[in-house]
C-alpha cells in the first residue's frame, strides 16, 4: 500500500483507516494493485487501482477503478470532515446501453446503492458520470469504435472505518464489469495489493 506519507508516523486515525481497508474482500474477477496518492490534496493518502478482465481474453479489460482514501487533521472545511475518498470507474458499454437517456443517472444511483447496501457511512458525495465515445485511426485505425462509462465521485466518510467504502466501491468495478453482485453465501477474497 503506498502512502503519501510514512506510515508509522502518521497519525493513528489514518493508520486505523488503513488497518480497516487491509480488512476488505472482493470478488476473485477484481485484482487490486498499490498507486500513488495525489500529495496536493491532503497531507496523508493511499491509492489502489482495481482492474477486471474478461476471463476467456486476459487481453480484455472489462472495467477499471481508482480509489483514493485522503486524510487530513485539519478538516477541511468543502469535505465536511478529516477523510475524502476520491474515486473512479471507467468500462466499455454496448452502443444500446450508451444510448440509454438515463444512464448517468443510474451510473451514480448504483454507487450510492453500493454505499448504502454495505453499510458504509457517508456523507457530502458528489460525482459525474460520463459517456465517451472513441474511435481508431490511423496506426490504431484497427480499433473498433469504443463506447464507454466513466465515473469520478467523492464523498466523506464517517469515521476511520474504512473496509466498506472500499468494499462497496470494488463492488461498483465489477457492476460495471457486468459481473452479477456475488451471492451473501458466497466467499470474497482478500484484496490483493492492499
Amino acid at each position: 500500500m503506498t502512502a503519501s506519507q510514512d506510515q508509522k508516523s502518521a497519525p493513528s486515525q489514518f493508520r486505523e483507516a488503513l488497518s480497516s481497508l487491509r480488512r476488505a474482500r472482493f470478488q476473485p474477477e477484481l485484482s487490486l494493485s498499490s498507486i500513488d496518492a495525489p500529495t496536493h490534496l491532503a497531507p496523508y493518502g493511499v491509492g489502489l487501482g482495481a482492474d477486471v478482465v474478461d476471463p476467456s481474453n486476459e487481453e480484455r479489460q472489462l472495467a477499471l477503478g481508482r480509489f483514493m482514501l485522503l486524510y487530513d487533521p485539519r478538516f477541511p472545511e468543502t469535505w465536511g470532515g478529516d477523510f475524502r475518498v476520491v474515486s473512479y470507474i471507467r468500462a466499455s458499454i454496448e452502443p444500446d446501453v450508451a444510448a440509454e437517456q438515463m444512464l448517468a443517472s443510474v451510473a451514480w444511483d448504483w454507487l450510492i446503492e453500493a454505499l448504502d447496501r454495505k453499510g458504509a457511512s457517508h456523507k457530502r458525495a458528489g460525482g459525474t458520470a460520463t459517456r465517451a465515445f472513441s474511435q481508431g485511426f490511423g496506426i490504431l485505425a484497427e480499433d473498433n469504435e469504443r463506447i464507454e462509462i466513466e465515473l469520478r465521485a467523492s464523498w466523506t466518510p464517517k469515521g476511520p472505518e474504512m473496509q466498506q467504502h472500499l468494499e462497496a466501491w470494488a463492488d461498483m468495478v465489477c457492476t460495471y464489469a457486468g459481473l452479477p453482485p456475488l451471492p451473501t453465501d458466497v466467499a470474497r477474497f482478500p484484496g490483493r495489493g492492499i
